[in-house]
């Protein structure tokens, strides 16, 4: 009887199993996800806690999402975009300054399609590494624009800046 029984749960567990409905496939992490199309929008989370991590290597604290930063990021990607032609980080940087933003750096760059490829080239250049590095640093704002006729296709505008106090 009791083998009986024994097969009857196994039957049911089987049964079950077959029943059950598939496993989703995981998306493409949002690093990957490409910015070379006109409803992308960059995963401001994930950058904020790629670029964090990088930062804690490198004993240096986290950074959190800042809403004016993250709407002058925007302002200057849709601008970037725009004109088809990167701006001028100074520029931008001096624009900042005059709205209150305390030790402002920023990186303003053209090409990459995906959050991982322009973190992985911030990080090989000095002058862009000195920003996700910036120890003053502790607010952060990123954006993208898309220009499809663009031989860029995709523009970025990250920057960091100290605490407001």
């Amino acid at each position: 009887m009791k083998h009986l029984t024994l097969l009857g749960l196994v039957a049911v567990a089987l049964a079950a199993c077959q029943s059950a409905p598939p496993v989703a496939r995981q998306q493409t992490p949002s690093f990957y996800a490409s910015m070379a199309k006109p409803d992308a929008a960059v995963d401001v989370g994930m950058a904020r806690d790629m670029i964090s991590a990088y930062r804690r290597n490198k004993g240096l604290g986290p950074l959190t999402i800042d809403p004016d930063l993250q709407a002058a990021a925007e302002a200057e990607a849709e601008a970037m975009a725009k004109a088809d032609k990167p701006s001028s980080a100074d520029a931008f940087k001096a624009r900042l300054v005059a709205g209150g933003h305390k030790a402002p750096a920023a990186n303003l760059s053209a090409g990459y399609h995906t959050l991982a490829e322009a973190f992985s080239g911030w990080r090989e250049s000095p002058q862009h590494d000195r920003v996700l590095t910036d120890p003053q640093a502790s607010r952060i704002g990123i954006a993208t624009a898309y220009t499809p006729n663009s031989k860029y296709k995709v523009y970025w505008a990250l920057v960091v800046a100290a605490d407001k106090r």
